[in-house]
């Protein structure tokens, strides 16, 4: 008699989850934000969007007539970076992505990478954390800078990310090439860590907030962020030409065995979305994180130092979506 009932409550859970799901579907208009690496802040900024959306639907359902609102629910899957979520977004398949600073300024603008594939209907929403690029290196290459990365094994990041992109203007402001190493590989941001801590890499170069957890891993197994000079240096020169670039520095102590500040440079990362986007949805989405800001900063270390007025300003290159605008308009902050 107990198999029974134990059967039936699991067929009436399955039933109504069912249910709850086909009800919500029916009622609710699903997105997508594209992230990056699961093991990136990227990823954490756009779950970190979809919950406070969702909060701030539980709140309105509360007071909400039925059917004086559309309902939204998003997903923010793991990408692969940067341009690849601005890709997604220009062909329709994405409605929101994060990405760097620096590829925003390029999509929109036509210039870098994506010279003749110019988006003009990229639109910012708003601006995010710091994003110091940083190379790591495992403690058995003895690397001390980039030059000593002549020889060795480095992880240029994947196709599509913004992590690829920043390396590449570094090697070339640097004049150097993929020659100048052993090797390359193209691993992504969730893959490098390991195959550095098991000594397949010498190196990696990576875009991300801090501190990181994957960062962390890298440093519990001996490696160590290098310092990339600035002053009077080629990087200098890449800073001063680039709006979106600025000096970064990773304070002594942030990961384990870091007694010294690492200097370097960063962008910001941004939320983008097309100009395609209907405006209330951009809208709904900019006014659940920013009346939900406390909560949201809380979602990672890395948003704690957010000010709603540098969002709405900082690393950003497009025009500002017209449903991002109300809401700043209305918030008085605009």
């Amino acid at each position: 008699m107990r198999k029974i009932i134990t059967f039936l409550s699991s067929t009436l859970l399955i039933f109504v989850a069912s249910f709850s799901f086909t009800t919500v579907a029916k009622s609710a208009e699903f997105f997508t934000i594209g992230t990056g690496g699961p093991t990136g802040v990227y990823f954490q900024t756009g779950n970190a969007i979809c919950k406070m959306l969702h909060k701030s639907a539980i709140s309105a359902d509360h007071g909400r007539k039925k059917g004086t609102a559309k309902a939204y629910r998003c997903t923010a899957p793991s990408t692969g970076g940067s341009n690849y979520n601005i890709g997604q977004i220009k062909e329709g398949e994405f409605q929101f992505g994060v990405a760097q600073s620096d590829w925003q300024f390029h999509a929109v603008n036509g210039s870098s990478k994506w010279e003749g594939k110019q988006f003009k209907g990229l639109r910012a929403v708003f601006s995010v954390h710091n994003e110091p690029f940083q190379i790591w290196a495992r403690k058995k290459a003895k690397v001390k800078d980039f030059k000593g990365l002549k020889g060795k094994v480095v992880n240029i990041g994947n196709p599509g990310s913004g992590q690829r992109g920043t390396m590449e203007e570094l090697m070339k402001a640097m004049g150097v090439d993929n020659g100048y190493f052993k090797s390359t590989t193209e691993l992504t941001s969730s893959e490098q860590v390991k195959a550095l801590c098991d000594g397949k890499i010498d190196a990696f170069g990576y875009s991300v907030g801090f501190p990181n957890g994957a960062m962390e891993q890298a440093a519990t197994c001996g490696a160590k962020a290098l310092p990339i000079n600035l002053v009077g240096g080629p990087v200098q020169g890449l800073i001063d030409g680039a709006d979106y670039y600025a000096a970064a520095t990773i304070p002594a102590g942030t990961y384990t065995g870091q007694k010294k500040d690492v200097t370097t440079f960063g962008v910001k990362a941004t939320v983008v979305t097309s100009n395609a986007v209907e405006a209330d949805l951009v809208y709904q989405v900019v006014k659940a994180v920013f009346e939900n800001f406390d909560d949201f900063k809380k979602q990672h270390p890395a948003f704690a130092p957010l000010k709603k007025e540098d969002m709405i300003a900082d690393g950003l290159s497009a025009p500002l979506h017209e449903g991002a605008k109300r809401y700043y308009k209305e918030a008085g902050l605009m």
